[in-house]
């Protein structure tokens, strides 16, 4: 039986990719590992931040788009992002850290049952920092020895994805009768899905909320990215989503990996993503990042895509 492993990555829009790149490398010590443009419209930056590789799991991605408005925050909306910190004091950690930076942050608390640390980056996006207790991570995660965070400290990878819907009874079928997600706590307007038993690595909270949906802008989240480990099992999911009534995408070659998209019916954007090749598929590990990478298919118009960039770095 195929079974998802986790989260691959989550992809957000950005106004400003220079102010992105100094909040997420700098300040939350993640490394950059992929400077390129969106696929379906090159004229904007597609900026990927991981561990030392972009491994699958730890990925969070952007999308620049200078033109973006504010976030009107409401339902049918991925809402929080967690990230995997090692320990409780990892949370005291990056309590004096976000306070010593004047990053917008509360107190520590509980969420989904672990210790947490809520926060927020400069475009507004909700974020939160997550306890994992010194439990296991994939062994293919490796940590970036280039962070400016304290070794001990350092964010691990993709922790609980908080999503906002209208209809939660609507999403639980999508998540247990079509991707196999095992429910592990319900009330009556929050319930806890894992695909991984008792990790947050693979964790989606699930939060019933009427009202108007959430109109995107700088600082939102765009869609979700599931891991599948390859492209033998993508094919399977591919089926499996169609035949339970969604619309595919069918599966696209994103060249560093390749995925499929489909939207559940409360409107929230899900993608399956396989693990490789990865992002050291046109860049060795030292020079990840650096450069804007263009896929193949997109090599021939690198100088008409690049004179219509703003360089982030200088």
């Amino acid at each position: 039986m195929n079974h998802i492993p986790g989260h691959h990555h989550i992809s957000m829009l950005t106004k400003n990719a220079p102010l992105n790149h100094e909040f997420y490398q700098k300040k939350l010590g993640l490394r950059r590992v992929k400077k390129t443009v969106n696929q379906d419209n090159p004229s904007m930056y597609h900026l990927f931040y991981g561990d030392l590789t972009g491994s699958a799991g730890t990925e969070l991605s952007f999308f620049e788009m200078p033109a973006a408005g504010r976030t009107v925050r409401g339902t049918n909306a991925i809402t929080q992002i967690g990230l995997l910190v090692p320990s409780f004091d990892s949370l005291k950690y990056w309590k004096k850290r976000f306070e010593q930076l004047r990053v917008t942050h509360s107190d520590i608390t509980m969420y989904a049952g672990r210790e947490a640390l809520p926060f927020e980056d400069p475009e507004g996006l909700r974020l939160i920092l997550i306890n994992h207790n010194g439990a296991e991570v994939p062994a293919d995660w490796a940590a970036w020895e280039g962070s400016p965070v304290d070794q001990a400290h350092r964010i691990l990878g993709m922790g609980t994805v908080e999503i906002t819907v209208r209809h939660l009874d609507k999403m639980a079928a999508t998540l247990t009768k079509v991707l196999g997600y095992v429910e592990v706590f319900r009330s009556e307007h929050e319930a806890i899905y894992q695909s991984v038993e008792g990790q947050a690595l693979g964790e989606i909270v699930v939060k019933e909320q009427d009202g108007p949906n959430e109109r995107p802008g700088r600082g939102s989240v765009h869609h979700l990215a599931i891991r599948v480990n390859d492209e033998e099992e993508l094919a399977y999911w591919n089926e499996a989503v169609s035949q339970h009534g969604f619309q595919s995408t069918g599966i696209i070659d994103r060249f560093y990996f390749k995925s499929l998209y489909f939207r559940e019916t409360n409107g929230i954007l899900f993608e399956m993503a396989t693990d490789g090749p990865g992002f050291t598929a046109d860049s060795t590990v030292e020079e990840l990042g650096r450069q804007l990478d263009l896929p193949p298919f997109l090599e021939a118009k690198r100088a008409e895509i690049e004179a219509g960039l703003t360089p982030i770095d200088e």
